[in-house]
């Protein structure tokens, strides 16, 4: 049978090639193109799609992040410009600089905050390399943009306050107290603000930041830990100075004039007490005593502990000059103002201390003073303060009663300028602050809401009762009865920093020398000193070393060997006491270990002369 007869189509299909099935679709029956690329070529075009795609977008975020970048660099150059500038104002106390300058830095900072808190860049920020430079931008604009709009109109406000036309004095000589008061509360939460601000920032590691970056980090670092400590003082003063002036009814005051050439823990002998009225602003003198007039007692004025004895001896209670043996101030004052009660009859409100080189500090800003002594009368200047109290004037006076009715002299007028000055309140308040945070003015209060800020406080020094049991301390009290303390050089250090392990460790070191001049053997016996147990002439000092509060205490290294000592236990520390003796041109190096509490040791110490009373050393950031 034909392929015709059995129905087939006239085209013959090839042989060994099967008919197409009608029913499946046919490529191109639609009149779309025909794919002819295989599947990989079609795997590699869609991928190179994607990563173009990709690249793209990288391309936008960088150069979006390039964008904000440049904005937020610019803004902080900005704002680090204005931040030097209100450095300047608040050390100027120019409040017409602050005002003109805080529209500027809000701007800026704003600026450079909205540039560098957007969605593409916080989640770049968690990149690696890249995204810590990124992250230490947010968190310095942040801070940096909330110090300027919630801290420094405060801190504008304080230097109106105390740069008003006519001083901080009212015209009868009465210190204004009603605008410090109203301004507290801002400058309170303008504080809280600051420390915040300063928290933040002192937490990012300027080392591991670029250059460009790591330069404004820096600034910022040191403009916020200065603005915190202005504002941080400014509301503790507003808070504390109307009721301790007199704002709620009048008070009285024993101010304690220390003498560093024969020294005591908190700097040196008492060597005066004067008596001040304060009746709403208005100081006044009440009266003044010379050491002299206060006689040991037979007892202590107060009961001592056992440690007490043992570290200081009946002298802390029975000698009003040995009343601050004690590290603590808040009870020094306390056996100071119990021994003027008993002698004198006055209760006081509070205590102040200071030294003669925190005197000299106020007298920069005081200006000279002509100091009586029975003839034409002595001038003293910032400059020569120190040399003409703790050294000229025994050579001077060789009757130690009048060398004692001079220093009670000097410390009157002084305190008497103090009291009447119109000088700028503002650098006073710094100079103040300043010699304050070296311990070399201290202040106890006997009412105790205001005793317990104080304490918080390096003014309130309150070693054992505060709240610095992580802090340890060396501590220096003349053993020759003399005044050649003028002479002792005294620094301590913080050497051998270990930080890593279970029980990171430091070494506390102490230097001592005593380099007297060849005439010092002609000065009066009462300079030279009387101690049995001390050569006329030679340096002698008591050392008392406190460990942190529940830290055991090894033993105490001098030179080459080890020193035997009393010990005792106090307010949860142990102390080791051991004795110094030098001869002119000696040296001797005390040592010993003590825990890294919080990545950092501490150690409160004895101001002298050349020394402050504070030294602190920090472990690197992890």
């Amino acid at each position: 049978m034909s392929a015709q007869g059995e129905g087939v189509s006239p085209a013959v299909v090839e042989e060994g090639r099967p008919e197409p099935d009608e029913s499946l679709p046919v490529p191109g029956d639609d009149g779309g193109p025909v794919d002819t690329d295989p599947p990989r070529r079609r795997w590699v075009r869609r991928t190179v799609l994607v990563v173009a795609l990709v690249l793209l977008g990288v391309l936008l975020v960088a150069g979006w992040l390039a964008f904000r970048g440049y904005q937020a660099a610019a803004a902080l150059l900005d704002a680090k410009a204005v931040v030097a500038d209100v450095q300047h104002g608040l050390d100027d106390g120019d409040a017409t600089r602050l005002d003109a300058d805080l529209g500027t830095a809000q701007d800026a900072t704003a600026r450079a905050r909205a540039a560098s808190s957007d969605p593409v860049w916080r989640a770049a920020a968690h990149l690696p390399r890249l995204g810590p430079q990124l992250a230490a931008v947010t968190t310095l604009s942040a801070a940096l943009d909330d110090v300027t709009h919630d801290a420094l109109p405060a801190a504008a406000d304080l230097t109106d306050l105390v740069g008003r036309e006519g001083g901080i004095r009212d015209a009868d000589g009465r210190i204004a107290l009603a605008p410090l008061a109203a301004a507290a509360p801002a400058l309170a939460d303008a504080a809280t603000v600051a420390r915040s601000a300063q928290a933040q920032v002192d937490g990012i590691d300027a080392d591991a930041l670029v250059g460009p970056l790591a330069d404004p980090v820096r600034t910022a670092q040191d403009a916020l830990a200065q603005l915190a400590g202005v504002l941080g003082g400014g509301a503790q003063a507003a808070a504390l100075v109307p009721p301790m002036l007199g704002a709620d009814g009048p008070r009285t005051y024993l101010v304690v004039a220390l003498n560093s050439a024969e020294l005591r823990s908190a700097g040196g002998i008492v060597g005066s007490l004067v008596l001040v009225h304060a009746d709403d602003g208005l100081l006044s003198i009440v009266t003044q005593r010379s050491t002299n007039d206060l006689r040991a007692l037979p007892e202590p004025v107060l009961p001592l502990t056992d440690a007490e004895l043992t570290i200081a001896g009946p002298g802390l209670g029975r000698n009003v000059q040995n009343a601050v043996q004690t590290p603590d101030f808040p009870r020094s004052a306390e056996l100071l103002a119990a021994r003027w009660k008993q002698s004198v009859g006055d209760d006081v409100d509070g205590v102040v201390a200071t030294d003669p080189v925190a005197v000299a500090a106020l007298l920069k800003v005081l200006g000279p003073v002509t100091v009586p002594d029975g003839g034409a009368g002595t001038r003293i200047t910032a400059d020569t303060m120190i040399p003409t109290v703790l050294r000229d004037s025994y050579l001077r006076f060789p009757d130690a009663l009048d060398g004692d009715r001079f220093f009670t002299s000097v410390a009157a007028t002084i305190f008497g300028r103090l009291t009447t000055t119109d000088a700028d309140p503002l650098r006073l308040a710094k100079a103040a602050a300043e010699q304050g945070q070296d311990g070399r003015i201290r202040i106890w209060s006997a009412h105790p809401d205001e005793q317990a800020r104080l304490a918080a406080t390096t003014l309130g020094a309150a070693f054992l009762s505060g709240d610095v049991g992580d802090a340890t301390g060396v501590f220096l009290n003349d053993a020759t009865m003399g005044k050649v303390d003028y002479y002792l050089r005294s620094t301590v250090t913080v050497e051998d920093l270990r930080c890593s392990g279970d029980a990171p460790t430091a070494t506390v070191r102490l230097d001592l020398s005593y380099d007297p001049p060849a005439e010092i053997m002609s000065a009066p016996p009462y300079v030279l000193g009387h101690s049995r147990d001390v050569t006329p002439g030679w340096a002698g000092s008591t050392v008392s070393v406190y460990a942190p509060v529940g830290a055991e205490l090894g033993a105490v290294r001098l030179d080459d060997g080890y020193v035997a000592g009393a010990t005792a236990e106090t307010d949860g520390r142990a102390v080791h006491v051991v004795r110094s003796v030098l001869a002119p041109g000696a040296h001797q190096t005390f040592r010993f270990d003590v825990p890294v509490r919080g990545g950092r040791v501490d150690v409160w110490t004895t101001p002298t002369v050349a020394s402050p009373g504070l030294v602190s050393a920090s472990c690197p950031r992890p």
